[in-house]
């Protein structure tokens, strides 16, 4: 079985200026084969053009529906390169490596548990003076009155 990949690219929208090309046909007719002979040279056959809706915003809350055409290439993939994936390579990649060990007692705790656990840091000497002095100036009595 042959495969393909595919590539889409937007249409020439104007044509292109050329030496004996007078009408806007001709023109535009040059634009979209020469855009098509570009991809030949790159080894990509020309297989369809479509013409798809496209959602675009129209100001800030409005969207509004255009029409695009799309020139639609392919090319033969080498038949040596697997590129579909198969039930068995998804399944190792969903499999994971190491099952956990049912003796391993942070593997079966509840998983609603807290598994956090606090540290405490070592007093600092020089910050029991800021704390003093934090404390101080809460034991101060509100603003005074003036006499």
């Amino acid at each position: 079985m042959q495969r393909f990949e595919y590539r889409v690219v937007p249409a020439p929208r104007k044509g292109k200026k050329a030496k004996g090309l007078r009408s806007a046909e001709a023109r535009f007719a040059h634009a979209v084969s020469e855009a098509m002979n570009d991809m030949a040279a790159d080894g990509w056959e020309y297989l369809r053009a479509d013409t798809l809706p496209c959602e675009e915003r129209a100001g800030l809350t409005s969207k509004t529906t255009t029409f695009q055409t799309l020139l639609v290439f392919r090319r033969a993939v080498d038949p040596g390169i697997d590129m579909l994936v198969t039930e068995e390579e998804v399944a190792e990649d969903l499999i994971p490596a190491e099952e956990p060990d049912p003796d391993d007692t942070d593997a079966a705790q509840d998983p609603g548990e807290d598994t956090t656990h606090e540290v405490e840091e070592p007093e600092d000497p020089s910050s029991d003076e800021a704390s003093e002095d934090e404390t101080s100036k809460d034991e101060t009595p509100g603003p005074r009155a003036s006499a």
